[in-house]
């Protein structure tokens, strides 16, 4: 039977190889390949804990804090493929440092600045972000299920990657880039995965989260004015009082979702799938379009 350990160690042989196969195309068609080992590890029964990452060097606070004291804006500090799991690194300005593969699962990051970092291909399962900063940060394949990001700044961010029941009540991803890439679909659909997540009151407006997934989570209250959610899934969603003033829900799928005190003004729901919905009745739909006779 295959070890967590011996998967690990094959898991970082493919991040080197295919990051470095394709470091001279552009970023996200880079970022792409290395999602190979996030794919990998989801099929995975049992994904490896933080003690079986072999082969990344399990480092300290203190030496993440001397390693950053060296770092400037020209040079910035790289903890590629390092392991900073289960550490206190709540308030570290990591100065845009490179954190591509890096393991960050259980750590404490709350108010932790990772704004423009390169997040690519890391973990963060289970990490406290509470009010973190991550403006501008790269997080193209990052895995972040069950992790805490209450009040933590997304915007600006690239995302492509997994926030199954992760906290993001009031949390804020304005003009947040977390649309499919539908130039690199070779290996599926590589897509925002925000399934059952809290989304409570979180500001995703002016934001791009086509084709993502928010089956079963909670966006009661959340402010998606002007987003982009071509394409998406909201499977059983709560999307009470929220505020989709001139989103774009073109081609969405609607199942068993609430809508109750939904703001839906201008809202696009051209070519989109409804089936069990409720609440449509309770909710502004002044100028909507594509609802047919579903508000009659």
């Amino acid at each position: 039977m295959t070890t967590p350990g011996a998967i690990a160690a094959t898991v970082k042989t493919m991040r080197i190889e295919r990051l470095r196969a394709l470091q001279f195309s552009g970023v996200e068609r880079r970022l792409v390949g290395a999602g190979i080992a996030a794919l990998f590890l989801a099929v995975t029964p049992q994904p490896p804990s933080a003690a079986d990452w072999l082969g990344y060097e399990k480092l300290t606070r203190e030496q993440v804090v001397t390693v950053l004291a060296k770092a400037s804006s020209s040079a910035p500090a790289s903890f590629y493929s390092k392991n900073l799991s289960n550490l206190d690194l709540s308030r570290i300005d990591f100065k845009g440092a490179n954190l591509s593969a890096a393991v960050l699962n259980g750590s404490n990051l709350t108010s932790a600045n990772l704004s423009r970092c390169n997040l690519t291909v890391s973990f963060a399962e289970g990490a406290n972000l509470t009010n973190a900063n991550l403006q501008g940060a790269m997080m193209f394949s990052m895995q972040l299920q069950g992790a805490i990001l209450k009040g933590a700044n997304l915007s600006g961010a690239r995302f492509v990657g997994d926030l199954r029941r992760a906290d993001l009540e009031n949390a804020v991803l304005v003009k947040m880039d977390g649309a499919a890439d539908m130039k690199n679909q070779s290996m599926g659909l590589m897509r925002a995965n925000v399934v059952s997540a809290n989304l409570r009151g979180a500001d995703l407006s002016r934001s791009d989260f086509s084709r993502a997934d928010f089956s079963f989570s909670d966006l009661s209250g959340a402010n998606l004015a002007g987003t982009k959610l071509h394409g998406a899934e909201f499977s059983g969603t709560d999307l009470r009082r929220a505020d989709l003033t001139g989103a774009d829900l073109s081609g969405s799928k609607f199942i068993d979702t609430d809508f109750t005190g939904a703001n839906l003004a201008d809202t696009d729901f051209t070519a989109a799938t409804f089936r069990g919905v409720r609440g449509l009745d309770k909710a502004n739909t002044q100028g909507a379009r594509g609802l047919g006779t579903l508000t009659r």
